[in-house]
């Protein structure tokens, strides 16, 4: 495999490209920008390589460079970023991480993206029920260093039949389960940055075994596998 870094001339062709957002420029770089493509596919892949040493991958996907502007004000034709995906295996695990290096502002992120309606049902009732479990992780003092509190869309007040004045619910008007970290363009350039996304991603780890065990068994704690 090629060196999985990324350089300072992929931040520099990124920069140059939210100057130059058109066609007509994009068309003249794009056998710069294979280049660069290439370089960010060897840095994702490496990094599904580390995540396989502790965890189960099941899919990478590396983001296209081309903007869907049907629904958008934004007309804008390409992403001025590199952004991947890596999503984890089967139906005994849920969850996944994702990685977008942008110039000033790249960010890693990781938790549960967009979960079905039975998967965020499980959740939510889990919540209700008890949620101890979640808070000793999320209070962890190294897991706070690094992801500090969960994001991820919500519904204003409480989904349907959960009561709004429900201790918990904080937690379970959520829709999404998020946690991300942002990163400076030195840190991108460091020769450790893809070190620290590893180390970062392995400390959600006890968040996702907690998450798999509750999407997999019943609130009676039977499998349902």
């Amino acid at each position: 495999m090629e060196k999985s870094i990324i350089t300072k001339n992929t931040i520099k062709f990124l920069e140059d490209l939210q100057e130059n957002n058109n066609r007509d420029w994009f068309a003249i770089h794009k056998p710069i920008f294979e280049t660069h493509k290439e370089e960010a596919k060897n840095f994702f892949t490496a990094i599904k390589s580390n995540l396989e040493k502790h965890d189960t991958i099941e899919r990478l996907k590396m983001f296209r460079i081309y903007r869907d502007v049907r629904f958008s004000k934004d007309k804008t034709p390409f992403k001025a970023h590199f952004a991947a995906s890596f999503s984890r295996m089967g139906i005994a695990l849920r969850g996944g991480y994702y990685v977008r290096i942008k110039p000033g502002a790249t960010f890693i992120a990781t938790g549960f993206f967009g979960p079905n309606k039975e998967d965020l049902y499980r959740i939510r009732k889990e919540f209700e029920f008890d949620i101890s479990e979640l808070k000793e992780i999320l209070e962890d003092s190294h897991f706070k260093a690094l992801w500090g509190k969960m994001e991820g869309e919500e519904v204003k007040t409480a989904p349907k039949g959960f009561d709004k004045a429900h201790p918990n619910i904080e937690f379970i008007k959520k829709k999404q389960f998020i946690f991300t970290r942002k990163f400076t363009d030195k840190e991108v350039l460091s020769n450790n940055f893809i070190v620290e996304i590893d180390q970062s991603f392995k400390t959600v780890r006890p968040f996702f075994d907690l998450m798999s065990d509750v999407l997999t068994t019943n609130l009676n704690g039977e499998s349902l596998l």
